[in-house]
């Protein structure tokens, strides 16, 4: 370890460095004067100090876990659902208030991202629950919020999951909300679009869903709330309809009648004579019940937890029902109640956020056998799913069960990146039980591997889950019915296999080559589909491709350094805003955060020029910005959940990433220095013997 990194690290003056304006602007290559690059502190220091924040961030049990932060519909929903339920509890009322308005913009909306612009699910979700929950209409803020929302468009511009929640307060008329038929279970694969041809969380938010959908249950809410003032040009029927395409012949405007078919059908239903409805509503309750054992709630998540509860008070399932006792305490698991304010996260982040802290803190030096690690290397071992879930309907293949899930319980939905970054934390870290380590790692990497999809690419949940004709379906405006594979997931499986040794000229990894190459976008850069955004892209498809040991000086791979340099800030950091996923000319543009500076930084590492200006920069950007304990302070959103629709912030990012950055760097500037000095310049990490071949590519 280099003890003393400044001493190595002389003050250099910098000629003509392309940078960008602080506010994201770029420089379009034009020249700064001369500066110096110096660290702010010892590089060792700011990683000791990091380690040292992170160690302290463990839980007892082994694990780390970071807050989801999330914009204010989560909050805003459940104090709708508790109207809804005619349960109230005016204390936890009030704090929940306090929430929304501390969340609400000066313009009088709120967003769905830090720093973004007013959202008009998110404005009307929060004024209908400050309305539900006794603040005055004639309130300022209130007359600000509506004044947002009546110039967003109102209520006929929500989506079609707002739109129904609404529906069940008897704000807006069932005839209008597109139905989800219960139906859609029974298909099976034998039809081209069926229910396993869509994503696993709107698989798992849409059979509670059709649930509610047959029965409809609106209750009437005891103070009379009404939003008819929430509508531009006054409630009328042509404000309600879903708009059709203008052109005649298209799948928008099929299914659109299809949905008027459907509510004919209902007719038939309420007559009783329905011929699949009855086995279609039971097969969605016991998919819903089944999926309760073994998950903190359905899918671990908040919209089909929601979801489900109100599903099983629809079926008739009392209020002390064990069913309905434990979906209300999963919920309530996901609040954090203060002694003014309450907030909700989405689900937790366990799994995810160990895996990531366990890979910097090795990198940084923290010894293998350090207990920290070697407890965090148990809890991942213990925390893999031996089940064969829903991933199994797409994907019918002899492999052994395996995979990890983000949540602490999940078991029908392990996901694909989740188990890249497990894999890549215990292949460094050895446990009292080597070899059930080794047999674990290797269940997971076959595993993994078998979900590479036709084009080459890897996605989250499923395979080949990419039928773009379900994106047409009236309630597919939540952005999430199908699960894409992408760059950054499959570059994160790459950066895996070549740390595991497996060659360029392995199939699959061809396959995975030439898929990367085609996602690259003109400039250079590649869109981030799990991280904000082509930074987090970029960054990942380069550590991944570098891990190949692939020639790091073609063309394409150095317009994407080229890329990342010409937006790089003035101050040295990097950040981009979630505006990206609207419009791509944003790209690259929002203030400097810790999270994306790391993840330039360690994309810039990649190219084995410690000196480079920006890569110094970017170093001392890190340095600088540290909190005096070791952690960093960031208040943008840096992770994606649904593009266009939902955002969180992933709060060890903030933490975890410039470690590994700092450690990257040192790593790479000790390889340099041994080869000026006349040493072999190898790989930084050493692999561990048992694990150089593994036995799926013997």
């Amino acid at each position: 370890m280099i003890k003393n990194f400044t001493a190595l690290w002389p003050i250099r003056r910098v000629k003509g460095v392309s940078v960008t304006s602080q506010d994201g602007h770029s420089a379009n290559g034009a020249s700064k004067p001369d500066f110096e690059v110096r660290p702010h502190v010892d590089l060792e220091t700011a990683i000791h100090r990091s380690q040292s924040f992170l160690l302290k961030e463990q839980k007892p049990e082994g694990y780390w876990v970071g807050e989801l932060i999330v914009d204010s519909t989560l909050v805003s929903d459940t104090i709708a659902y508790h109207h809804w339920n005619g349960k109230v509890d005016m204390e936890w009322q009030r704090k929940a208030v306090n929430h929304i308005f501390s969340m609400q913009l000066p313009d009088g909306g709120w967003n769905i991202y830090y720093g973004g612009p007013a959202e008009i699910n998110a404005t009307v979700k929060a004024y209908l629950a400050l309305k539900l929950a006794g603040v005055p209409v004639m309130d300022p803020r209130m007359l600000r919020a509506r004044s947002v929302a009546l110039s967003m468009g109102g209520v006929p511009r929500m989506n079609t999951f707002s739109k129904l929640y609404l529906a069940l307060l008897g704000l807006f008329p069932w005839n209008y909300v597109p139905t989800i038929p219960c139906e859609v279970i029974l298909i099976g694969k034998w039809f081209h679009v069926n229910f396993y041809e869509m994503s696993s969380w709107s698989r798992s938010m849409l059979v509670p869903l059709a649930i509610i959908n047959h029965f409809k249950p609106t209750r009437k809410l005891q103070n009379q709330v009404k939003l008819d003032e929430l509508y531009p040009e006054g409630y009328h029927e042509r404000d309600l309809a879903l708009p059709p395409d203008p052109e005649f012949l298209t799948f928008r405007n099929f299914f659109l009648w299809l949905d008027k078919l459907h509510k004919f059908a209902e007719l038939w239903v309420q007559a009783g004579i329905h011929p699949f409805r009855r086995r279609a509503l039971k097969k969605c309750e016991h998919w819903m019940l089944e999926r309760f054992e073994g998950s903190n709630g359905l899918a671990a998540i908040f919209p089909a937890m929601l979801n489900s509860l109100i599903a099983l008070k629809a079926l008739g399932y009392p209020g002390d029902h064990p069913e309905v006792k434990r979906a209300e305490k999963e919920l309530k698991n996901l609040e954090h109640e203060t002694a003014d304010t309450v907030r909700i996260e989405p689900c937790f982040s366990p799994v995810w956020d160990t895996a990531i802290v366990a890979i910097c803190l090795h990198e940084s030096g923290i010894p293998s056998d350090h207990p920290a690690l070697k407890k965090s290397a148990e809890w991942l071992i213990d925390k893999e799913i031996r089940f064969r879930g829903d991933w199994y309907f797409k994907n019918p293949v002899d492999v052994e069960p395996s995979g990890w899930v983000f949540e602490f319980e999940n078991k029908w939905n392990p996901d694909v990146d989740d188990t890249a970054m497990v894999l890549l934390a215990l292949r460094k870290i050895p446990t009292s039980d080597v070899k059930r380590r080794d047999e674990c790692f290797q269940r997971g990497l076959k595993w993994m591997m078998a979900f590479q999809c036709k084009d080459g690419g890897w996605a989250a949940f499923d395979k080949d889950c990419t039928k773009g004709i379900l994106e047409k379906v009236p309630f597919a405006d939540h952005n999430a019915m199908l699960d894409p594979e992408c760059a950054d997931i499959t570059a994160r499986i790459l950066e895996l296999l070549g740390y595991e040794g497996v060659g360029v000229d392995h199939p699959q990894i061809k396959k995975a080559l030439q898929f990367i190459q085609e996602e690259q976008e003109d400039d250079g850069s590649w869109y981030g589909r799990w991280g904000v955004n082509y930074i987090y892209g970029t960054w990942q498809v380069l550590r991944g491709l570098r891990a190949l040991n692939i020639n790091m000086n073609q063309p394409w791979l150095l317009k994407a350094r080229d890329w990342l340099e010409s937006v790089q800030h003035e101050d040295g950091g990097w950040g981009e805003r979630c505006n990206t996923y609207d419009d791509p000319v944003f790209k690259g543009q929002g203030p400097s955060t810790a999270s994306q500076t790391a993840w330039a930084v360690m994309g810039l590492c990649t190219f084995d020029d410690p000196q480079r200006p920006s890569l110094m920069r970017g170093i001392d950007y890190l340095i600088k910005t540290q909190n005096s304990d070791g952690s960093w302070t960031e208040h943008e959103i840096t992770g994606t959940g649904f593009p266009r629709v939902f955002y969180l912030k992933y709060d060890m990012y903030r933490n975890s990433w410039p470690l590994l950055a700092l450690a990257t760097y040192r790593n790479l500037y000790a390889s340099s220095e041994k080869t000026a000095n006349g040493h072999t310049n190898g790989h930084s990490v050493q692999l561990p013997e048992a694990l150089k071949t593994p036995p799926a590519f013997k």
